[in-house]
């Protein structure tokens, strides 16, 4: 088979469309996002009916162990009690994107090199409203902590003529959020479609390596996000003393 047939067959960033009234919906993001929003339900729905003080079950011993890591965290950076929410918030966009990102272990259609489930990250119309969820969610909290002149003085910090790349930086911001995930989760869509090309004989073995490295690329890229969600509310952090 020659590079070029390679080339051909090899079909990355192709999407199921389904259309509604005139636009052009991505199905299955949508269906893979569903799925994962599901699993957090249920998840969520069965610890807390597992819920017990002296014997704690292993799916609540997970779910308290990350609320504890993302509370302290929270604490250092900007003080819980400047803006509770962001602790749920971090907590839930973690699970979210991990589950969401985990999808990518379910069994691949090797005729065509495509995924069951594809990692829904891997199309930029679900990156960008959950990085446009975090910005909105953080000038939105700043204001109505600081006031508007307030939260927006720092546009002009240190001095006014910093403000054209001050502007730059919160309008590129979300834009960075959102591809740094689109970008990791699509890369692993193209080496899918690339180890499918190998023969039926020796497939598996590139296969699994493969899918347990995703496992570990979709837990970082779950908890980066998280993480600079937490670092980016940290600008609503009043200044004076004892704000924690």
């Amino acid at each position: 088979m020659s590079a070029q047939n390679v080339a051909v067959n090899v079909k990355v960033g192709e999407h199921i469309e389904w259309d509604l009234f005139g636009v052009k919906l991505h199905g299955d993001t949508i269906i893979s996002t569903l799925v994962a929003g599901a699993i957090i339900i249920v998840l969520g729905l069965w610890v807390r009916r597992k819920v017990n003080a002296r014997k704690p079950s292993n799916g609540q011993l997970f779910f308290e162990t990350v609320t504890e890591q993302v509370e302290q965290q929270v604490e250092d950076t900007m003080g819980i009690k400047t803006a509770p929410f962001v602790v749920p918030l971090a907590m839930a966009l973690f699970l979210f994107i991990l589950i969401a990102n985990w999808l990518s272990v379910l069994p691949v259609i090797h005729g065509g090199g495509a995924e069951v489930l594809p990692p829904p990250a891997s199309d930029v119309n679900l990156t960008y409203p959950l990085a446009l969820l975090v910005i909105v969610m953080m000038h939105v909290t700043g204001v109505r902590k600081k006031g508007l002149r307030g939260y927006y003085h720092h546009l002009i910090t240190p001095s006014v003529v910093m403000l054209p790349i001050n502007l730059i930086e919160e309008i590129v911001r979300p834009v960075t959020l959102a591809l740094r995930l689109f970008g990791n989760i699509f890369s692993g869509t193209i080496m899918v479609s690339l180890i499918a090309l190998f023969p039926a004989w020796i497939l598996w073995a590139p296969d699994v390596i493969w899918k347990l490295f995703e496992m570990f690329i979709g837990l970082i890229q779950a908890f980066i996000f998280a993480l600079l969600t937490i670092l980016y509310f940290s600008s609503v952090r009043p200044a004076e003393e004892g704000a924690h």
